[in-house]
């Protein structure tokens, strides 16, 4: 007994996709190799227009200067983040006065430039000199530095405020119900079951924020703070060279990405179990 063989058609190939040259792709492409460019001619700007001596005499100033900058910001950052706390708590009070009260603060100061409430810090509260005296505070208030700190301390700590009452209000309520349902306290279910995940969430805005801040910072040098802006507008002063903006814009890259990264694999760390 003999059988046919059975003929299996060939699987036809799949269709070569070609990618069209659209106007938009072209447009990208154009402005892919200018930037190409400008980034090859200002590698060779900085190569071509190296002088060891102006290394050698404004190097120094530019490292106090971003130690400067580094120390402004981070203490802020802390700083802002402690305030951001009972802003936070104030925010989501249901006794009117706190709320308003909260809510006038954070209204302020995200709706005002930083530059404006640095001004505004240190040379406003100039003229309540005696009262300021009175108290005590004199000291602090007379310091570009310190009005420097205060202002940015106060401007992030409106920002974070909401940035953490945002993601304690993203939590599900079911979260708070089942911990109701056990006779878990209030303060546990908070502490231990709402702020972790709230945190997890408010992990990438906080993040957009201390970049933020890092690139915020530059307008202390206006109130006299020699930061790494400060540094650079002196050494520019000096020497007329363009090239000392260049070497503070590449320090300020190197900054933010280092932190963009830094970020990114603590976030990773932080929600790998989100991933499985």
């Amino acid at each position: 007994m003999s059988y046919a063989a059975e003929i299996i058609p060939a699987r036809p190939a799949p269709p070569v996709s070609v990618r069209r040259i659209t106007p938009a792709r072209v447009l990208g492409y154009a402005i892919l190799t200018l930037w190409t460019v400008l980034g090859v001619m200002l590698v060779w700007s900085l190569i071509s227009g190296w002088d060891p001596e102006k290394v050698a005499r404004y190097g120094w100033r530019y490292m106090d200067g971003l130690a400067t900058t580094l120390i402004l910001t981070f203490g802020s950052i802390t700083l802002g983040a402690v305030l951001s706390i009972p802003v936070t708590f104030a925010r989501m009070a249901k006794n009117p006065i706190l709320n308003t009260i909260a809510y006038a603060y954070v209204y302020l100061f995200r709706s005002t430039p930083m530059l404006l409430q640095i001004f505004l810090i240190y040379y406003g509260l100039g003229s309540f000199r005696p009262q300021i005296e009175a108290i005590g505070l004199w000291w602090f208030f007379r310091e570009a530095w310190y009005c420097a700190l205060f202002a940015m301390t106060l401007n992030t700590a409106a920002y974070q405020a909401e940035i953490l009452r945002g993601a304690i209000q993203s939590v599900p309520r079911g979260q708070t119900e089942g911990a109701k349902s056990l006779g878990l306290p209030t303060s546990i279910t908070f502490w231990k079951i709402i702020l972790p995940q709230a945190l997890i969430v408010a992990l990438r805005p906080y993040g957009n924020e201390i970049i933020f801040m890092i690139k915020g910072s530059a307008v202390v040098a206006v109130v006299t703070v020699l930061d790494l802006m400060g540094q650079t507008r002196y050494a520019f002063s000096r020497t007329f060279d363009y090239q000392t903006y260049l070497w503070a814009a590449i320090f300020y890259f190197a900054i933010v990405e280092a932190l963009r990264h830094t970020w990114a694999a603590i976030e990773a760390r932080l929600t790998r179990h989100l991933k499985r």
